[in-house]
């Protein structure tokens, strides 16, 4: 135990398993496997996180039947072939003292993709189609029922045999066993059916078979949506009544809300940051005073303060720290450590992480690239001989590169020309429910601290400065700035301002309100929600299918209800062409007519950016390395200018 967190550092034990801590990461898709197998690089990135202190880990979903494929990238554990990977990944975790359980999951009528660009069959209880996927499944029989249980139970012996600790059903989220506990998606008339005993009837055939396929000793638990945020989805009575009825053959059980079965249930999948800490603990306090094996938590527990709180409390027995350790593999170690101060604090922004999920792509995280990656960049190699290097710009790129050169030896000095590090992040956290953006520059910045960068603020970096300290390489992060489409004409009486100007509130803007929103990013969405809260109408034209397409699904969707909510009204398909007067002057992007909006106040840009490349054009031919990252290079987001920063970094 620690003097600062007593509780989160005492020992569990869950079934016959004794866990050091309770810090949890809980089971999440990583887009890491690429055969259905734990291969190397998944298990780099649970060691990393075992290595950093983590109590248990629970690895990602792993089908137990062919049919339960949702994505091209699943674990499958519905073969032998399986148990080698297994076997390896429960060594090298065992090693760290981090115990290991694994997720048995059938997603039933939630498929998101196949693995060949058709659409496969999918099984559910009934005929009840998934509004998310657009999925109409077909109704299990009793026969399709039996060969599902028995995958589940294939599966836990198969674990068991790997030498994984305990084994978890994935009830969460609206997946299979949820649809046939929920009466709405379970319209069946058969033993499967009807009243709450029938319909936890395949709960109970899948937990029994799974305790009798794997022995007594290995750990069963559940995980289950408390409230599926949907209003055909479960809510807490329901779900809390099915726990107690099913502890006996339980020996913990993990919870967490939403579904995803519908857009807004699923933002609670990976709640971004607009979602309160720890909201879910309420929840398994009710569980608690319920049943009494362990309760496990997670929905924004981001903070080990936090995860203190709740277990000090008696709300839950372990936390689902799982992005706060994504963010940082070592927060766990750190806060056992007493150094707080040194945690790489998650922001919830989920770009890299479920956004890479999303995407098809490996996981990682916009603050801490070396997530995902740690075959790569896992081991910080030091430098053959120390440098004299040189970072112009203090924003993410510019603090990683800087962070990651000092680490391996170099001497660094970062010039930033403002009087505050940070670049276009000091405005994103200016955004409505975007406030803890701002932690990206707390981290970076106490990164460049500890690694002995000599930070030098309003200091303009130019040829003369570069000249008279002579470095022996030049780390170009001098960013971006907003982009004024060239072909777009103004009249003289048009009110126009750009998005920079309305967050630093340098400008005034009228009553009625159009934003030319031309990435369809976070910038857009957020400019209509902070002016339509201050009691403008407004307008939001977009470049694009719909508002927010650039963003990660789920603070895109949440952003999409809170700009209904508060009648915005978007536009989508339309490039912005002129304004004068109060007119503002579109044309629909497939079809090329044109689209007038009248009665216009101020039209607000946000239009991108264009990159501040001066410097680095001019150092073309210098006699120093030379690298450029970030928006120099090309606009993109803070993820693209920290990964570069942290390859620039090992490059020198």
């Amino acid at each position: 135990m620690t003097a600062s967190f007593p509780n989160l550092f005492s020992p569990i034990t869950i079934g016959a398993v004794e866990i050091k801590n309770r810090i949890l990461s809980t089971g999440h898709d990583t887009t890491i496997p690429t055969d259905g197998t734990v291969n190397e690089a998944l298990i780099a990135y649970q060691e990393a996180r075992a290595r950093g202190g983590a109590g248990l880990i629970c690895v990602q979903v792993a089908g137990v039947h062919d049919t339960a494929r949702y994505s091209s990238h699943i674990l499958m554990l519905d073969t032998d072939r399986a148990i080698e990977g297994y076997a390896r990944l429960a060594d090298r975790l065992h090693a760290h003292g981090t115990k290991v359980f694994a997720q048995l999951f059938h997603p039933g009528r939630e498929i998101m993709e196949s693995s060949d660009g058709t659409a496969m069959v999918a099984w559910a209880p009934s005929v009840s189609p998934s509004e998310r996927y657009h999925v109409i499944p077909r109704a299990m029989t009793a026969a399709m029922i039996a060969e599902v249980v028995a995958g589940y139970a294939a599966a836990a012996a198969r674990a068991k045999q790997a030498g994984i600790d305990g084994v978890e059903l994935v009830a969460s989220h609206g997946y299979l066993p949820a649809q046939f506990l929920n009466r709405l998606v379970n319209r069946r008339d058969d033993a499967y059916g009807g009243d709450l005993d029938n319909r936890l009837r395949f709960f109970r055939e899948v937990l029994d078979a799974m305790r009798t396929a794997a022995g007594p000793d290995l750990v069963i638990g559940m995980r289950i949506s408390g409230d599926e945020k949907d209003p055909e989805g479960l809510t807490e009575d329901l779900t809390l009544e099915a726990i107690a009825a099913l502890e006996s053959r339980l020996d913990y059980v993990s919870v967490i809300a939403g579904t995803s079965a519908s857009l807004g249930g699923a933002t609670h999948i990976v709640p971004p940051m607009a979602v309160g800490n720890a909201y879910v603990a309420p929840f398994a306090a009710a569980v608690k005073a319920k049943v009494a094996i362990p309760v496990l938590v997670a929905g924004r527990i981001n903070q080990p303060h936090e995860a203190e709180q709740v277990v000090a409390s008696g709300q839950a027995d372990m936390c689902g720290m799982t992005r706060a350790m994504i963010c940082d593999p070592e927060m766990a170690r750190k806060a056992e450590a007493g150094r707080v101060d040194d945690i790489r604090a998650c922001i919830a922004c989920n770009q890299a992480c479920i956004g890479h999920f999303h995407k098809g792509y490996p996981i990682s995280c916009i603050q801490h690239p070396e997530t995902g990656r740690e075959l790569t960049y896992g081991t910080l190699e030091p430098a053959q001989a120390s440098r004299k290097v040189m970072v112009v710009g203090g924003g993410p790129g510019g603090m990683k590169a800087a962070s990651v050169a000092a680490r391996r030896g170099h001497e660094v000095t970062l010039h930033e020309a403002a009087p505050q590090l940070g670049g276009q992040a000091l405005l994103a956290q200016l955004l409505p429910g975007r406030s803890e953006f701002g932690g990206i520059v707390t981290n970076l910045a106490h990164e460049m601290e500890q690694a002995g960068v000599d930070v030098r603020l309003k200091s303009e970096a130019d040829l003369g400065l570069i000249e008279r300290e002579a470095p022996d390489a030049v780390i170009v992060a001098t960013g971006g700035r907003p982009f004024m489409p060239p072909h777009v004409e103004f009249g003289e009486d048009a009110h126009v301002v750009d998005a920079w100007g309305v967050l630093r509130d340098q400008v005034n803007v009228g009553a009625s309100v159009v934003i030319a929103d031309w990435r369809s990013d976070w910038i857009g969405m957020g400019l209509a929600q902070m002016l339509a809260e201050s009691g403008c109408h407004v307008r939001l034209a977009v470049n694009g299918l719909h508002a927010g397409e650039l963003m990660p699904w789920y603070v895109r969707d949440m952003a999409a209800a809170k700009l209904h909510g508060l009648g915005v009204e978007t536009i989508p398909y339309v490039r912005l062409y002129g304004a004068d007067g109060d007119t503002v002057y579109l044309q629909h992007t497939a079809g090329e007519e044109p689209i007038l909006i009248e009665g216009v106040d101020t039209l607000v840009l946000s239009q991108g950016h264009e990159p501040v490349s001066g410097l680095l054009d001019a150092l073309e031919d210098h006699d120093a390395e030379v690298i450029g990252i970030g928006d120099c290079l090309a606009p993109r987001t803070a993820e693209e200018a920290v990964y570069e920063g942290l390859k620039a970094g090992w490059e020198i």
